[in-house]
């Protein structure tokens, strides 16, 4: 058990579509890509961490706080395969070095279209533009569309309602076993809840992109919630990862 002085320690990604599930939290906040997040998770240096939704699948060490989690409904903008040539002649796409759950995802929904690529990962972003099949995820991801290029969008999300009819969930608060962490799951329900009451402000002040941006982003292509449409669509997920042999897979274990 923790200390009753010590504070937990609760790592985040550092992307726009994070702010309303962290803009509250007291404690130790570290900020990491969803990579290396899990690492530290892995290695216990973390009580919780808002991680891709693969590490917990992929891992059964961890319980998936209930109701809160980064999820789109449809096209979902921040997470996306970048191609300057037609799917069907990808040979290697090279992926976001950041990125656990849209890695899988993609390789996904490509099986499912008969079609498995080599995924190599991509050496900086500067490139990312010179590549003919490229997956982004977060604020890269958004700043690539957002730029001129000369590439189509294969956006993850919205590809995922198209085949599935259900929403998709990328990142939930992934909660380490073995210390008592009622007063943590307190801590993350209400810095959500806070968010939720406070996302006017969070458009209104955060930096990244334009506030006519951060408000068609917030309001159309992402949702913080976790509830029944969410878990079936990850026990989706975790069926067509075995069905492709992408595991092993774990059921999801949720606490409130």
């Amino acid at each position: 058990m923790l200390p009753a002085e010590k504070k937990f320690r609760i790592g985040s990604v550092p992307y726009l579509n994070a702010a309303p599930l962290t803009r509250d939290l007291p404690g130790e906040l570290i900020f990491a890509p969803p990579s290396q997040l899990a690492q530290m998770l892995r290695r216990d240096e973390l009580d919780a961490a808002l991680v891709s939704i693969t590490e917990v699948l992929f891992n059964d060490r961890y319980d998936i706080l209930d109701g809160v989690a980064i999820a789109s409904l449809g096209e979902v903008y921040s997470v996306i395969l970048a191609h300057q040539k037609p799917l069907a002649e990808a040979k290697e796409i090279f992926c976001d070095t950041a990125s656990l759950t849209s890695v899988n995802l993609l390789k996904v929904l490509l099986a499912e279209r008969g079609l498995q690529p080599e995924f190599k990962p991509l050496e900086n972003y500067a490139v990312a533009k010179e590549k003919d099949f490229v997956l982004l995820i977060g604020d890269r991801a958004i700043e690539f569309q957002r730029s001129p290029h000369a590439h189509e969008i294969f956006d993850l999300g919205y590809a995922w309602t198209e085949l599935t009819n259900l929403p998709f969930v990328y990142a939930v608060w992934a909660l380490r076993r073995g210390i008592e962490n009622k007063e943590l799951r307190h801590e993350l329900r209400a810095a959500k809840h806070f968010g939720m009451e406070t996302l006017e402000h969070i458009i209104e002040t955060r930096e990244e992109f334009d506030a006519d941006f951060r408000r068609d982003y917030f309001e159309w292509h992402i949702h913080f919630h976790l509830a029944e449409d969410e878990k079936r669509a990850i026990a989706k997920f975790c069926e067509l990862l075995r069905k492709h042999n992408l595991g092993p897979v774990f059921a999801p274990k949720f606490v409130s």
